[in-house]
């Protein structure tokens, strides 16, 4: 169970943008050009290939564009995902243990670019509508990068509110999050993505 939640954490960075009448690929450049940071709180399940339980958490996300992201589930098991625009660290306070990796080998073509990237949208990803379902309006995003580790990527607005997120990547997991509370363009501390390992933290890959 541990696993499938880091997994779904990663798919955030491995795993951040989506909107008017015209269709859910406007409201998805419109968001973009009109957040500049955001904070929310989510919930997130995990749904592993061949049927076996759905593992679910939830947490807080903070992000400011471009390149910036904070990341935290709260339950069930503490994680937390922070990237400074430069680096990106995921830190497992039960395992004790740092993974550190650069943005430009993280983000590329990965969901985080969908929230915290540039605008520059088709650069990563073919983006199509995918119609109205659950009672919200769907933009597909398929990555362009064949090695993203990712088949598609779906947003979900309520009006001009981003409301949900689907993944599925290359193994057959379905992850699926829930935004709420969302809070656009607030005044987030720089310290909010900001990362120093704690003592007696193993770190891998720096």
């Amino acid at each position: 169970m541990k696993r499938l939640i880091t997994c779904g954490a990663a798919a955030l960075l491995a795993v951040l943008p989506l909107f008017a009448e015209a269709g859910a690929v406007d409201r998805l450049h419109r968001f973009l050009a009109g957040t500049k940071t955001l904070k929310a709180e989510f919930a997130q399940v995990v749904v592993a290939q061949g049927g076996r339980k759905p593992q679910q958490s939830s947490g807080l996300v903070s992000i400011a564009r471009p390149g910036k992201l904070r990341w935290e589930i709260v339950k069930p098991y503490p994680q937390l995902v922070v990237s400074d625009g430069e680096k990106i660290w995921i830190y497992d306070s039960e395992l004790q243990q740092v993974t550190v990796r650069q943005v430009g080998q993280a983000i590329g073509g990965s969901p985080a670019a969908l929230l915290s990237g540039s605008n520059d949208l088709e650069r990563n990803f073919t983006l199509s509508e995918a119609g109205e379902r659950d009672g919200l309006l769907w933009v597909d995003a398929v990555p362009k990068a064949g090695d993203s580790g990712f088949e598609l990527v779906r947003v979900g607005f309520a009006g001009d509110d981003l409301k949900a997120m689907e993944l599925r990547d290359s193994f057959g997991q379905t992850t699926l999050i829930r935004f709420s509370a969302l809070d656009r363009n607030p005044a987030l501390p720089p310290a909010t993505f900001r990362f120093v390992p704690p003592a007696g933290a193993d770190v891998v890959g720096e």
